[in-house]
């Protein structure tokens, strides 16, 4: 699948005078790095949740799961739009990306199988899932978990040492 390149857009507002907009490149590189993330979703009354979790970035995505009574699933249920962020927790270095978007439940057994590959490269052998059922099966055979996709509407990229805001927009 040909990854989708986004306009990109530094925001003068936000940024140094020195500062230059961040290549889409360096925002996919971060994201396929992270080993964290931080999910934000809406509860049904309206209150925020965040929480960590793994994700990795597959053909111009990020995938994630969690289990069906956790949460972020009730949450993701009642509103699909959530927001993906990661980055360093230093103040003079590093990127911060922040990608938003509507989650989609992923429950085609293909489409699963090289996500369910892909947490093993990145995570190792503890994050093996078996794929049954339009799920990742745990280890026990008796734990499953939901998989979402989240391809990037808008992404943000807080550069930090020469602070500069980028915003990537993704054609729908």
């Amino acid at each position: 699948m040909t990854a989708r390149q986004p306009e990109t857009e530094l925001d003068a507002r936000f940024s140094s005078r020195e500062a230059s907009a961040t290549p889409w490149d360096e925002a996919e590189r971060i994201l396929r790095e992270a080993e964290i993330f931080w999910i934000s979703t809406v509860r049904r009354d309206g209150r925020p949740h965040v929480t960590p979790l793994i994700a990795v970035w597959l053909d111009g995505s990020l995938f994630f799961s969690t289990g069906p009574g956790e949460q972020k699933a009730r949450n993701l249920e009642h509103s699909p739009l959530c927001t993906l962020t990661t980055g360093r927790n230093r103040i003079g270095e590093g990127l911060d990306v922040v990608v938003e978007g509507a989650a989609v439940n992923v429950r085609d057994d293909e489409r699963l199988q090289p996500v369910a590959e892909a947490y093993v490269a990145k995570y190792g052998e503890d994050w093996r899932f078996t794929v049954r059922g339009g799920e990742f099966v745990h280890r026990d055979g008796e734990s499953s978990a939901l998989v979402y996709e989240l391809a990037p509407v808008t992404a943000f990229g807080f550069a930090k040492g020469a602070f500069g805001q980028t915003r990537w927009r993704f054609a729908r």
